[in-house]
């Protein structure tokens, strides 16, 4: 078996809100929790546009769909040196995990704010005894209720491994006590957090399996479920690719081009896979002439195949996959070809009756745009705080 070595990941150390960019987003990130406090002062119906055609908007489709979707880095990256056994790609295991645990974080928020009465939420784990059982919307609940924990649980080392290097004794005694336990126990932890986003990515396609006529010919299939998964894994390796691209770039990290280019490959026999499914579904159930309808849903149909299959050309030359230009924007293409994707499975080629419509309100928006920055924000400060990347130069010397 091949032996790899890596950089130790350290703390980037510096302020989080350095520039005009993160103080922007700090603003954002605080007006979008004053919409979040409406909401739960004022309600659902002071603060969106849902009705009774759409109970769910924006906040499920984009924040919970969409957003847990690009936080499977983690769940991909695991996947890959866990059960793949490629250990070159150990380095973007933290960072996959930290966007994660991020992502899901503010998902489950998403959901808490969206439901009717979320002062309740907390027995929905616990009422074991009335669960609906045939529920696929329950499936998803407890899943990512789990995965939460699971991630933050991943992510302790982390945490443990600063709090080593405390100035306070009892801090110190206690994470040395707490990491070989962690060691021990983390093969269980990372195959409970491979088989959680498996059955939860799946189900968010079987929920809209189940609305059959209603969602329109060109997403309504059997093969959701599979869908979903797949292109969740496409999202969450393209996530990958984009964050290691970029906070390269932003915080003067090496350029890890050679392990994103292999990792690359791996994508785009992912995207083939996809496309390949997809395309042929359509075409064996004969849906496919529907895209030349030139109507919105085909549009959109459109521009997702487009947006899948620009980065599948991109990433299918070896020589562009060893360019950290094209690697960027394959993976920006993927996210927002598999966010497209989603979005139109949840709204646009949902139908609930032509009585009905729906688009988000202004503070939906802006809790949705709150809810991105409070993630970038969090991603920021805890890369500054704790050994999440590795490949940093050197560390001053301490002066004595």
């Amino acid at each position: 078996m091949s032996t790899y070595t890596h950089a130790q990941p350290r703390p980037l150390g510096g302020p989080v809100l350095a520039g005009p960019v993160m103080k922007g987003l700090a603003g954002l990130a605080a007006l979008g929790v004053g919409v979040m406090i409406w909401r739960l002062m004022a309600g659902l119906g002071a603060v969106t546009a849902l009705n009774d055609g759409y109970p769910w908007g924006i906040w499920i489709a984009f924040d919970v769909v969409t957003g847990t979707a690009l936080a499977c880095g983690g769940y991909a990256i695991a996947l890959m040196v866990y059960i793949l056994n490629r250990g070159q790609y150990h380095p973007l295991v933290r960072p996959a995990l930290l966007t994660s645990a991020a992502g899901y974080t503010l998902a489950g928020l998403s959901i808490v704010l969206d439901v009717g009465r979320p002062w309740l939420t907390w027995k929905v784990p616990l009422y074991f005894w009335s669960w609906n059982l045939n529920s696929a919307l329950l499936e998803v609940a407890l899943c990512i209720m789990a995965y939460i924990v699971v991630l933050q649980v991943e992510l302790a080392p982390v945490y443990l491994e600063q709090a080593r290097e405390s100035r306070i004794p009892r801090l110190r005694a206690l994470a040395e006590r707490a990491l070989p336990w962690f060691g021990k126990a983390m093969p269980w932890i990372v195959a409970l957090g491979l088989l959680l986003p498996t059955m939860h990515q799946s189900s968010l396609g079987s929920l809209m399996m189940l609305a059959g006529p209603r969602v329109h010919g060109l997403w309504w299939t059997p093969w959701l479920p599979f869908l979903f998964l797949v292109s969740c894994m496409t999202m969450g390796y393209a996530a990958v690719v984009f964050e290691s691209t970029l906070s390269a770039r932003l915080f003067g990290r090496p350029q890890e081009t050679r392990m994103l280019g292999s990792l690359s490959g791996v994508i785009a026999i992912t995207v083939a896979l996809y496309l390949g499914v997809r395309l042929s579904d359509l075409a064996w159930r004969g849906k496919l002439g529907l895209a030349a309808a030139f109507d919105l849903p085909a549009v959109m149909f459109l521009l997702e195949m487009a947006l899948f299959a620009a980065p599948l050309l991109i990433l299918a030359s070896a020589r562009r996959r060893e360019r950290p230009a094209s690697l960027f924007a394959a993976g920006m293409l993927l996210m927002l070809g598999g966010g497209v994707y989603r979005f139109d499975t949840y709204l646009v080629a949902f139908n609930p009756g032509p009585q009905w419509s729906y688009f988000p309100s202004v503070p939906e928006q802006l809790m949705t745009l709150g809810v991105v920055a409070l993630e970038i924000l969090g991603y920021v400060f805890v890369v500054r705080r704790f050994p999440i990347l590795g490949g940093m130069p050197a560390a001053p010397a301490a002066r004595s």
